[in-house]
């Protein structure tokens, strides 16, 4: 009996996910729970397990194709059939695809033989990249563009980046305050974990950033978990701290400390990147002098810290040299006027300033 497997709903209110990595081929025989395949969602990239044991019979949805929850994936059985195309797995090599004058024997849907046509793309000279060296629609579309420097699909983590910044362009009404702070009274190898808890200290008395703005109600939480943005191999993400509001610098840095690992070995898990209620961003060395963070939208604010420096300033009258940095405030001003949000960003920059002994 042949198995059709749709991509499942992933919670979150995800509506859809990228087809990310196949972990089988078409003919490969798989147990039950054996990793199938890989899909990106928004949030993460989630290993699926096969539901069914079976021959693989048909693959459906290539690499690299976004897709509604709902659609079929897979065919697994050995008479497993599904309406994809009307052309059946070859068994010829790339180079033999190539080499064929017949298009006929290239593997690709009727939808991307007829934009072939209307492009005038040879199919017998196209490589395809889908699964079994099916010819995808992009790579019927890269064919036929004027060859100018490398290219390469939006696609994964970059994707999920351009579609969640083009998101936040669309919905927010930003505005960046930007002040500096001297960071001489603090350790500077604590200085995210005791920004995430002096921030959430301070969301406590200017609950408007620690909210959300859905249709015409504006949501304030009461909750204080944390998005901290750690730049990946793969690509930025917000692994999330939570209850940083209760916890001491020491336990905030533990738990940053093994977010950043997981990010960076690509093993977070999906609750471990949701329900962000405000995010704090730094980049080091790399910072620069300062930035105009871009909020992570559903959220209205974002914090981020510039680079630290030994620069010169006054104090009791005499020229020093301090560890100053800038703080810089990115809020939505549907949401926050700038004096409250101004208000808050010094009540962040005090908590840094004068820490409590």
């Amino acid at each position: 009996m042949a198995y059709e497997f749709k991509l499942p709903d992933l919670g979150e209110g995800l509506t859809e996910g990228e087809i990310a990595r196949w972990l089988v081929q078409e003919g490969q025989e798989i147990a039950e729970d054996d990793p199938l395949v890989e899909v990106q969602t928004d949030k993460t990239t989630v290993e699926i397990p096969s539901p069914a044991g079976g021959k693989v019979a048909r693959i459906l949805v290539d690499e690299g194709a976004v897709v509604p929850v709902g659609t079929v994936l897979v065919v697994i059985g050995e008479n497993g059939a599904a309406p994809v195309d009307d052309v059946q797995p070859s068994a010829e090599s790339p180079s033999q695809r190539q080499a064929a004058p017949d298009t006929t024997k290239a593997r690709a849907t009727p939808l991307v033989r007829k934009i072939a046509q209307e492009l005038g793309v040879d199919l017998a000279e196209v490589e395809g990249s889908g699964p079994q060296g099916r010819i995808t629609e992009d790579d019927v579309r890269e064919a036929a563009r004027p060859s100018e420097g490398r290219r390469e699909p939006l696609r994964g983590v970059r994707r999920l980046i351009a579609d969640h910044m083009a998101l936040a362009h669309r919905e927010v009404a930003p505005v960046t305050w930007v002040e500096e702070c001297d960071f001489g009274e603090i350790d500077l190898k604590l200085l995210v974990p005791t920004a995430l808890r002096v921030t959430a200290a301070a969301l406590k008395e200017f609950p408007e950033l620690n909210a959300r703005l859905e249709g015409d109600e504006i949501v304030y939480l009461e909750r204080y978990d944390l998005g901290v943005a750690i730049q990946t191999d793969q690509g930025l993400v917000v692994p999330v701290v939570r209850r940083c509001d209760s916890r001491s610098v020491d336990e905030i840095d533990a738990e940053l400390r093994r977010l950043a690992g997981a990010a960076r070995s690509g093993a977070l898990k999906p609750e471990e990147l949701r329900g962000s209620t405000f995010t704090v961003t730094s980049a080091g060395k790399l910072a620069g002098l300062f930035q105009t963070p871009i909020v992570n939208h559903p959220e209205v604010a974002i914090l981020s810290i510039g680079r630290i420096a030994a620069r010169p300033v006054v104090r009791d009258g005499e020229i020093v040299a301090r560890p100053v940095g800038y703080l810089a405030l990115t809020f939505d001003h549907r949401v926050v006027d700038g004096a409250r949000a101004a208000e808050f960003g010094l009540s962040v920059l005090r908590r840094l300033e004068q820490p409590a002994r």
